[in-house]
């Protein structure tokens, strides 16, 4: 309604000025005086014919005497003003005025009958209601509705146009279109950003930044430690919070996307000063609101990470926990222990119990846990050659069972459930596979792989859609496309075997039994960089912007860890490490060398292993 009422103001302001001025002209044309209108840097002669045309489309504009035809401006002006906005056919036949735009006068059409001239004027004057495309125009929000397909690229081609075209390709309908198909836009985002093709670029200036110090190992490297944790247990992370166990009994936890890794422990149940020694850490586990340790004793603390460092849930089993499975959207976990499958989920008063026991025929080895369609948990594991499913308040449904031939690892994702098979070769055509299956219809969908050593480590729920990646005992890491069932590259990595794997769209990271974490270019079947520890490398996380690794020893109990029987603390090549890497840090690759790799002036040789050179003076 405002803006109704300020056109109506400003039109009428518009007329008013007009009738003003074709009353000034015709004063002064009954009176004798001429007006002429000189361009700068034309002769006499052009001036008199640029006068002339100007004077011809100056509405109200008086007779001339001898060459002028009289066109009927005048009495067509008056009507206008009088709210009359019949026109003569010759009107409609002449372009009332020349449209600002790129096009020549020749291509615009015509005026309908039925608009008054001062309408016509205001089109034709405001650029943004009509676009030019080729031989027609097109209003604002058509054209917006055909430029939503085309991409960067596109968009920056389009705005090279013309400046119409410009303003158009700008437009930030189009580029926070393509935020969020880019993926780079959240629901805070909108109300606080005013320029998306800024915040776009800055977004893939910022990615491409990040994939070149991928490549040339370029960041900070720092390691978490623990040293009253005596030796590391199990680790494991969500979203840079690295949560991990030691043999003391002890849980740390570290978040890596602070400044400083400052770490904080948890308090447990097992902290009794009356027991002489607390049970090691069996098994630890995180997810977005909850961080849940096991224990040699069959123990479970649950803890949450928004209220405080005290346990929220502790229960018990009889027995030694061979596996536990945490909901990585939810508050629900599954514990394995002797035959006996164990879930526990609180209910909406926030109170913990029960939901689920089931049997199995042999001792769980791998256990994992999802959501279904109707948000109900439904577990996998994997007992021997046995892959069971369980779901609440249905009976135990068993997914795949080969006599003899045993599961050697286990992942799945809320559609699908992938495991490796070890097969003992008694035909040449049967050996060691990975078979997917579907969780809804708990059909195979595809088998993988016939490989010589058995598969020791997958990851499908962190990789790509319809790609797997795997590790083997025959030293080579493999990404399979289950669509085509082919392995798409293989790389040899290391020489005691995978033992654990990790990929995104564009790099694989592996680690190996001999300590040695690789990184590898998907795409170009090269390792980029590698980093080597004392103990094998058990568990590997990575993001766009940082890189979590684990060396966890087999030896939990090594002979001569510490000096004395009562000492506190192991020593260090006992205890395991834990790596961070972080590449987003903006600095020269000199920064981000180590000291000791760096050369000074005094030095007479030097070695820089992000350049490759030995020279003696790398620092001068």
């Amino acid at each position: 309604m405002l803006l109704d009422m300020a056109l109506d103001i400003s039109l009428e302001e518009f007329r008013r000025r007009w009738e003003a001025e074709i009353r000034e002209v015709t004063e002064r044309s009954e009176h004798g005086v001429s007006v002429k209108r000189r361009r700068s840097g034309e002769g006499s002669d052009n001036e008199d014919v640029c006068e002339e045309r100007a004077w011809r489309r100056l509405p109200g504009s008086p007779q001339r005497e001898v060459e002028e035809v009289d066109n009927g401006y005048l009495e067509l002006a008056e009507r206008l003003l009088e709210d009359k906005p019949k026109c003569t056919p010759r009107d409609v036949e002449r372009p009332c005025c020349i449209p600002l735009t790129d096009k020549p006068i020749s291509s615009f059409p015509a005026r309908a009958a039925g608009n008054s001239l001062v309408d016509q004027l205001i089109c034709d004057l405001n650029d943004i209601n009509e676009i030019p495309f080729f031989d027609i125009q097109l209003p604002y929000e058509i054209a917006l509705q055909i430029f939503q397909y085309l991409g960067m690229t596109e968009l920056g081609r389009c705005a090279q146009v013309s400046k119409t075209w410009k303003f158009l390709a700008e437009d930030e309908v189009l580029w926070h279109r393509l935020c969020q198909k880019e993926g780079y836009t959240t629901d805070e985002e909108v109300s606080t950003c005013t320029a998306w093709k800024n915040t776009l670029r800055d977004k893939l200036t910022k990615e491409s930044m990040l994939k070149t110090n991928w490549k040339n190992r370029i960041g900070a490297v720092s390691q978490l430690h623990y040293e009253l944790g005596k030796v590391l247990c199990d680790v494991h992370s969500c979203d840079g919070v690295v949560l991990a166990g030691y043999t003391s009994g002890d849980v740390r936890l570290w978040d890596t996307r602070a400044s400083c890794f400052a770490g904080s422990s948890l308090e447990t149940t097992q902290n009794n000063p009356e027991i002489g020694h607390n049970p090691q850490v069996s098994f630890v586990r995180i997810n977005r609101s909850l961080a849940v340790a096991v224990y040699n004793d069959g123990t479970v603390d649950v803890w949450s990470l928004h209220i405080g460092r005290k346990p929220i849930h502790h229960y018990q089993h009889n027995q030694k926990i061979q596996a536990v499975a945490l909901c990585s959207d939810a508050a629900t976990i599954a514990t394995a222990s002797g035959f006996q499958v164990k879930m526990e989920c609180p209910d909406e008063r926030g109170y913990w119990r029960s939901i689920s026991h089931f049997q199995t025929q042999k001792l769980v080895n791998f256990l994992h846990l999802v959501h279904d369609y109707d948000r109900h948990p439904v577990a996998i594991a994997a007992a021997e050659e046995i892959v069971y499913l369980f779901k609440e308040g249905e009976p135990e449904k068993i997914l795949h069972s080969t006599y003899d031939h045993p599961v050697t690892c286990l992942d799945v994702t809320l559609t699908q459930a992938a495991f490796g098979v070890r097969s003992f070769g008694w035909f040449s055509n049967h050996g060691n596979k990975i078979y997917v299956y579907n969780l809804q219809t708990s059909q195979c969908v595809t088998t993988l792989g016939n490989s010589t050593g058995e598969y020791t480590c997958m990851n499908l729920k962190d990789s790509p859609p319809h790609l797997l990646v795997t590790g083997n005992k025959d030293r080579r890491v493999r990404v399979y496309d289950m669509r085509c069932s082919k392995s798409l590259c293989s790389f040899y990595a290391h020489h005691l075997g995978v033992s654990a794997a990790y990929m995104d769209d564009w790099k694989v990271v592996s680690g190996g039994e001999e300590g040695l974490t690789c990184v590898w270019d998907q795409r170009m079947g090269t390792k980029l960089w590698e980093m080597h520890a004392r103990h094998p490398v058990r568990y590997i996380w990575f993001n766009s912007q940082s890189l979590v690794t684990a060396n966890i020893p087999d030896e939990k109990n090594p002979r001569g860890a510490s000096i004395m029987d009562d000492d506190l603390t192991a020593h260090r090549r006992h205890r395991g490490t834990i790596n961070v890497y972080e590449f987003s840090v903006d600095q020269r690759s000199v920064d981000s060398i180590l000291p000791i790799c760096r050369s000074s002036y005094s030095e007479v040789t030097g070695y820089n292993y992000n350049i490759g050179l030995a020279v003696p003076y790398d620092l001068v």
